[in-house]
């Protein structure tokens, strides 16, 4: 078989050339629909569309201006000679229901509260942004920057290293054979990028590797390049993080405050930070790689609990220390990254003195944390940051579920965006909510604490609590998107649907349905049901894939959407490819209805 797209195998083999591309017509249940809207008539009217727009689709404060603009618009693309008649026919009517930018499943507008304090969000956050493709021997680049930015990314991964003369900083990924990049010319590019696609704050964390005097040539660089979109705390000891609606615009700092700055800092009394002499080191195992293939991670309870290694500074002579330099430097850290030395318990420690940090995690270390103190990850995320990264392992950039963090109240759920797989599609549908803007509101349960301390547990048994009901229709548009690669594929594709849910272990469920053989629009009109427990966390997952006898099922396209975004009624689903990019015509024409059935008290 034939590539789509350089690397993907696809069985989309027929064109209109060898078969004659049929499209199906409107489903039974939407002939039904409107003939009940249209009072049995042949058209419906301006006024009986805004009915069914309220009473079926959910959408309660449609006006008749609202209805006039869909009927004028559909009548516009669909009729060359219009007519004085402002009504829709059948036909006119599912195509507006097949249409994706006038039907769309979710909500394009952001609609959540956006004034609670950045901890109470998920940040749609990436790891190593700057990787063309693999850990080890891939290019370094701002390209990919700008590729996040414009998807809605908020929080960038950069890992700075001096360069060979020690006089000037570079973006790579440390002790591996990745080609670096100008650090100016990916903050150049985060600033001319950083609002594109919205317009909440940015957030980039620096794991530096730095000699005191780079990084006060870093605190100039960043200064220099981002003038007032950067943003300064107005006290170094914050007990709350700021909301995103506060920082729209701005652009945030978050790394390891300076070791002169932190040993300055410990000697003195009545400061934020203890005067024990605690080693604060932030993440990432930049650097390890080498190490990692062939390494677990060491136990909680060993004392250096590989932090040291973790995020290297500068250890040269003293006499190199600028304290100019460091209080420059750690005056751009908005979020400060703090790690106290100990057991993972230590490490999720809520601070005495309410002071607030971020925290980086392992893949590896946050699945421990998960088992052994997933109440004590709970609490930390409430009023702290915690970012999860990658396990070196991945060398090839692949992923981890992010659902596990997001059940913990994990905030930045960082992921290699220049990968793709089930695991980035899950990310990549999970911020296709809120409008886009790359934060979204945690759910409150995850902020609550109870009469007895307890918190949120996402492995207890809990009762059902809605019950959503999923119609796949029929599809359409893959003779458009998929183009012919192989003339002598003579059969027609055996199209099948999986429509499953992806969230606590309670709620997961995945059902396909029969295989359609279609020259051109397959019709399914199957229905299914998911009992869903925790439904704030749950996220409808589709697939659409072509069955084949001799050899695999050929990829057709995929998506994924938080259930609680999704709108009642008939809609037109997007499908997206394995990159995550969203096809020109291929669609699902799909019906959703949530039914409650348990509040929580």
């Amino acid at each position: 078989m034939g590539n789509y797209m350089g690397t993907y195998t696809t069985w989309m083999c027929f064109t209109q050339k060898y078969f004659g591309i049929t499209e199906a017509g409107p489903p039974q249940d939407v002939k039904e629909v409107f003939k009940e809207f249209a009072d049995s008539g042949s058209y419906m009217t301006v006024e009986q569309l805004r009915r069914f727009l309220v009473e079926v689709q959910g959408n309660y404060d449609t006006s008749v201006a609202d209805a006039e603009w869909i009927v004028e618009e559909v009548l516009q693309r669909r009729h060359v000679k219009l007519t004085k008649q402002r009504n829709l026919t059948l036909e006119d009517f599912h195509y507006y229901l097949f249409s994706v930018d006038l039907n769309p499943p979710i909500n394009n507008q952001v609609h959540q509260d956006m004034g609670a304090p950045l901890s109470h969000y998920f940040i749609y956050t990436g790891h190593n942004s700057y990787l063309t493709g693999n850990q080890i021997s891939s290019d370094c680049s701002h390209v990919p920057i700008i590729n996040a930015l414009k998807r809605g990314l908020r929080a960038v991964e950069l890992d700075l290293w001096p360069n060979f003369a020690k006089d000037d900083d570079l973006v790579l990924h440390g002790w591996t054979f990745t080609a670096p990049v100008e650090l100016i010319k990916c903050l150049r590019s985060i600033k001319e990028h950083a609002f594109s696609a919205s317009p909440y704050p940015v957030i980039i964390t620096l794991e530096d590797h730095l000699t005191p005097d780079l990084q006060a040539k870093v605190a100039q660089m960043v200064t220099q390049t981002f003038g007032d979109m950067l943003f300064y705390p107005e006290t170094e000891c914050l007990n709350e993080f700021p909301s995103p609606e506060e920082l729209r615009y701005r652009v945030i700092i978050s790394t390891t405050p300076p070791k002169e700055y932190i040993d300055g800092k410990a000697s003195r009394k009545g400061k934020c930070f203890n005067s024990q002499k605690e080693r604060y080191s932030d993440e990432d195992v930049s650097g390890r790689a080498s190490v990692d293939l062939t390494t677990e991670t060491c136990d909680e309870n060993e004392k250096s609990d590989c932090d040291k290694s973790e995020h290297i500074q500068y250890s040269g002579d003293s006499d190199a220390s600028d304290p100019f330099g460091a209080l420059a430097y750690k005056r751009l850290i908005a979020i400060p990254a703090r790690k106290p030395k100990g057991g993972l318990k230590k490490k999720l420690r809520v601070e005495l003195d309410d002071t607030v940090r971020r925290l980086s995690l392992s893949e590896q270390k946050f699945e421990k944390a998960s088992v052994s103190y997933a109440a004590d990850v709970v609490r930390f995320t409430q009023k702290n940051i915690l970012r999860i990264y990658p396990r070196a392992v991945r060398v090839n950039s692949s992923n981890y579920n992010p659902l596990i963090g997001w059940m913990h109240g994990a905030q930045m759920v960082a992921l290699n965006m220049q990968g793709y797989g089930k695991c980035l599609w899950l990310t990549h549908g999970m911020f296709r909510s809120n409008g886009g803007c790359g934060y979204l509101k945690k759910p409150d349960f995850l902020m609550r604490v109870g009469p007895d301390d307890q918190v949120f547990d996402p492995k207890a048994k809990m009762p059902v609590r809605k019950v959503l009901k999923v119609k796949v229709y029929m599809g359409d548009g893959w003779h458009i998107d998929f183009k012919e690669k192989h003339p002598s594929f003579w059969s027609p594709p055996d199209f099948y649907a999986r429509v499953g849910i992806t969230g606590v272990t309670s709620d997961k469920k995945m059902n396909k349905t029969k295989k359609r053989k279609v020259n051109g629009t397959p019709v399914w009109d199957e229905e299914f049901e998911f009992p869903l427990t925790v439904p704030e966390l749950a996220l409808l997952r589709i697939e659409v894939r072509e069955y084949n006898m001799s050899e695999k099922n050929y990829f057709a396209g995929q998506t994924c959407f938080p259930v609680s975004e999704l709108r009642p009624g008939f809609h037109a689903v997007p499908l997206f490819n394995r990159k995550g990019e969203q096809y020109s015509s291929v669609r699902l024409l799909m019906r959703f209805q949530i039914e409650p059935v348990y509040a929580l008290p």
